[in-house]
């Protein structure tokens, strides 16, 4: 947070003042001058992440929709839209990575096509009381249904059958 004013002598002790504003010193250092804070430039659709201050630079970064165009990030570009079935990962953004989308993995979905919208969650049916009816993919939720109407249509073709065995077995009895 500081620069060198003038060196020891035999009589006098080092000199230092501090850094002007709008620069920095990271370390000590025998340097007469402190390095300018970065500019996140609005016009290259960069941002300010954190501010600088006298021992730290200021730190940019691509606004949203956004990601660096290459390994300096001096400059960003537009994403292009995540397809169904995979999700924006603001993470991967902000590391420089080229393509901020990924995959959707198992137990999530994004059934959108988006430039920010992340893989979202499958719901779980069974937080909600209820019992799975079709099983999600990367691009679609499940579809959840009351485990009474489970059990029904499981109970009326049971229950047929037995009626039906019944029927069957009076009228042979009859027959004979």
């Amino acid at each position: 947070g500081e620069k060198l004013v003038s060196e020891c002598s035999e009589t006098e002790d080092s000199v230092c003042a501090p850094c002007e504003t709008g620069h920095y010193q990271p370390s000590w250092t025998k340097e007469k001058h402190c390095a300018p804070h970065d500019i996140c430039e609005g016009n290259a659709g960069l941002i300010v992440k954190r501010q600088g201050n006298a021992t730290h630079n200021t730190v940019c970064q691509c606004q949203a929709g956004t990601h660096c165009s290459d390994i300096s990030c001096q400059t960003c570009v537009e994403n292009q839209p995540c397809q169904l079935g995979s999700g924006f990962v603001a993470a991967k953004a902000m590391e420089r990575m080229s393509s901020p989308c990924e995959p959707c993995t198992e137990g999530t979905f994004s059934n959108v096509s988006s430039k920010t919208e992340p893989c979202h969650p499958w719901t779980s049916c069974e937080e909600k009381g209820l019992v799975v009816k079709v099983k999600g993919t990367n691009s679609s939720d499940v579809i959840c249904e009351s485990s009474r109407r489970s059990s029904l249509s499981v109970l009326i073709p049971v229950t047929a059958a037995v009626v039906t065995c019944l029927v069957g077995v009076c009228i042979y009895c009859l027959v004979h």
